[in-house]
């Protein structure tokens, strides 16, 4: 059983599965990709296949949409497999039929810039027939919105490339609103003419501002207006038939997701390969490639500079290649340019999440290579933190992943690789090296075997139950500890972020219920369902070519031992730690259509004696030491100054106030930086881009390792820590 955020296997798992998105626009941050071979991963709403060469499809003759047998099978099954399956048992009636239309029409404009308020009012028609059309087969009424959709896009692209035959002026002031996800629909067409008039002023700019030419800029924005209009133009009827099952199944919940015959093919293809790249979880967001996260042990992590939610907006070969704007390609294409023979260099030219609107993009050189496999294991280190006149060993524990070599456990060999195998070596060496305390370090870890979670869990506890499982038909099963012993009984903490996810999820929230140590942090994700992948040809009476395509489904829940599922809330640390992570963006909370969070009955456990007062202590000692800490003062800074650009929806046109703008912010973020450097007696920098990766301290890692010291030096902590569970 797998539980884990970045890949899908079959069978009974734990892994969030994708929504398609077969267009040019948004369907939503969905955090888990579809794995293409082991390093780099692609969102499955965008297309899987990995097209022949580099360029992208120039075609802009609209195609037949035509319903097909297939297709009305299709609809047909995935609706009774819902009914019967899913674990909500939501009805498929009219109240779901709204929000698969709102749901479908986001899919395909989600950033409001293709449809007008009467269309949006035409399309109001099919409200209460969506379900009828799932349950019927008759598929006619989303290639009807979706032909309206595909004239949208080429009226405003025609007129978007008849604005480039004149240079605009970037001299008046006024402003162009560039997220519009949550905007009222625009009206008339012409306020939707003057709302792409600055689209197309804002682009210009953009290319302007990275010194181009408005020559240079002209041809680069014709290609790109062009390349999304042929990626629209050319999609099929299964490509948009896709789309819309998946409209179908967010409803559902964010994991639950249909794959066509040909993504599925592809999808089996790409696991069975080892291609060469950057190892990073890509999807296309209105026509821009979006990060959404980087594998642990390939070239990108070990970079560091590349993070979760980074636009990519060019790749240039080599180290000195020309760089390829790649905004509005289709995501295969741009995979293609990345992909490359392992030692070659691919440069990335990106827009850092963080970064505000008109921020200069950030250019990254990476050395092509596959995941290594050294760098994805658990590894250790040992930090010394001064208290009371002496030196406190502490140990540090990261685990990237939870990770196990199933093939080799199914053939019996004794030593296997797995995060408990390797943990339980790296406790042992640590406690050799003297160590008084570990840091169990989860950011980041989006999950793995469930199994290795349990056993994980069962380093640190004597004997007991770990996670509880309960299906669609309300069955709950308890999985115990299977390790008979406990091998580490020290002070402990347990270090999470908001991606820590799944199996993560499942090994914090039982070391904190059996009060075996103090989970310190962000609030984790909250990814507590469970999902089944059913290939729809297995259930059908007759073949169908090319196939019917498979079908994800959410069948269960985690719980706590508690009772309480970590679905939704996550995991609420013990003492919470600052994060640059906002968790109104990135969180199961944050997903449209998510499962709530329940309860059940708790499952029989004996728990270590209450922390409470040792939390309180701890507490109360971090806050005051936060405020003396000049490297929390530089995260506090940083973290507001985001938050207050995340309002920003909107952004000048003029050329002189957006270089203020852009100058205005440099030298806020170097001038914090300087007085983080001041005072703790650093050499100050002349600017942003002398700053190396090495330099930037791992905060939260130093207030978890200075937490944990403080426990130690409490007095006697393994009295409250280290006591087995069976003990009276």
């Amino acid at each position: 059983m797998i539980c884990r955020e970045p890949m899908q296997k079959l069978n009974l798992k734990h892994a969030p599965a994708a929504n398609r998105l077969a267009s040019a626009a948004w369907v939503g941050a969905v955090l888990v990709p579809v794995l293409l071979a082991i390093w780099l991963t692609l969102a499955p709403w965008s297309s899987v296949s990995a097209a022949a060469n580099a360029a992208p499809r120039q075609e802009s003759v609209p195609g037949i949409l035509q319903a097909s047998d297939r297709q009305r099978q299709v609809a047909r099954m995935t609706t009774k497999f819902v009914e019967r399956f899913h674990y909500a048992r939501q009805p498929i009636d009219d109240r779901l039929s709204e929000q698969v239309l709102k749901n479908y029409i986001e899919a395909l404009d989600g950033n409001r810039q293709y449809f007008l308020e009467p269309d949006i009012v035409y399309f109001s028609r099919y409200r209460h027939e969506l379900d009828d059309v799932l349950q019927t087969g008759d598929v006619e009424p989303i290639f009807d919105i979706f032909r309206l959709y595909r004239l949208r896009a080429q009226q405003h692209l025609d007129f978007a490339l008849s604005q480039l035959d004149h240079e605009p002026d970037l001299t008046i002031d006024e402003s162009f609103e560039f997220d519009r996800t949550k905007a009222p629909w625009i009206a008339t067409p012409q306020s939707m003419q003057d709302n792409w008039r600055k689209r197309v002023k804002n682009d210009a700019l953009g290319l302007i501002l990275a010194e181009k030419t408005w020559p240079e800029a002209e041809k680069v924005l014709r290609k790109r207006y062009e390349r999304v209009l042929s990626r629209i133009n050319t999609l099929d009827s299964d490509e948009v038939f896709e789309t819309f099952m998946n409209a179908f199944a967010r409803t559902l919940d964010p994991h639950s997701s249909y794959l066509s015959p040909r993504q599925s093919e592809e999808y089996r293809i790409q696991m069975s390969l080892s291609y060469q790249g950057i190892g990073a979880s890509l999807q296309l967001e209105d026509d821009i490639v979006k990060v959404l996260n980087v594998i642990p042990g390939g070239p990108a992590a070990i970079d560091g500079r590349l993070k979760a939610n980074d636009r990519i907006v060019g790749v240039s070969q080599g180290a000195t290649g020309e760089f390829v704007d790649v905004v509005g390609w289709e995501l295969d294409d741009v995979v293609q340019l990345i992909r490359g023979p392992q030692g070659s260099v691919v440069r990335l030219q990106v827009v850092p999440a963080d970064a505000p609107p008109g921020a200069p993009d950030q250019v990254l050189n990476l050395t092509r290579d596959k995941i290594k496999l050294e760098e994805q294991a658990a590894r250790s280190e040992v930090r010394e933190v001064q208290r009371n006149g002496r030196s406190v060993k502490i140990g540090v524990i990261t685990v990237p992943s939870f990770y196990q070599d199933f093939d080799a456990r199914s053939r019996g060999e004794d030593d296997y690789v797995s995060t408990t195998r390797d943990v339980q070596r790296l406790i042992v060496d640590l406690e050799k090296a003297g160590v008084e305390g570990l840091v169990m370090d989860l950011r980041g870890n989006g999950g793995g075997h469930l199994s290795e979670a349990t056993a994980l869990t069962g380093l640190f506890i004597d004997s007991g139950p770990i996670v509880q499982l309960r299906d669609t038909n309300g069955r709950v099963e308890v999985l115990p500890d299977p390790v008979p012993a406990t091998v580490y009984g020290g002070p402990l903490v347990v270090l999470v972020d908001r991606f820590s996810a799944s199996a993560s999820e499942i090994f914090t929230a039982a070391i904190q219920d059996y009060r075996r140590g103090i989970v310190i942090g962000q609030q984790t994700f909250g990814k507590g369902t469970v999902q089944n992948l059913y290939p729809l040809d297995q259930y059908a009476r007759r073949a169908v070519e090319p196939g019917l395509g498979q079908l994800t489904l959410t069948i269960g829940k985690y719980y706590r031992i508690t009772g309480g599922s970590t679905q939704n809330k996550g995991v609420l640390p013990d003492i919470a730690l600052p994060s640059r992570v906002d968790p109104d963006e990135i969180g199961e909370n944050s997903r449209e259509g998510a499962l709530p969070w329940d309860q059940i009955d708790a499952t029989r456990f004996r728990a270590s004696s209450p922390l409470d007062s040792a939390i309180a202590y701890l507490t109360q000692h971090e806050v005051e030491r936060m405020q003396g800490d000049p490297d929390m003062h530089y995260l506090l800074s940083d973290i507001q100054a985001t938050a207050e650009r995340r309002t920003q929806t909107s952004i000048s046109l003029n050329m002189k106030a957006r270089l203020v703008e852009r100058e205005k912010l440099q030298q806020d973020q170097l001038k914090r930086e300087n007085a983080r450097r001041s005072a703790l007696h650093l050499p100050t920098v002349a600017a942003l881009e002398n700053i190396k990766v090495e330099d930037v301290p791992d905060v939260l890692l130093k207030q978890a390792s200075q937490v944990l010291a403080d426990y130690v030096a409490m007095g006697d902590p393994d009295k409250a820590l280290a006591r087995n569970v069976n003990d009276p």
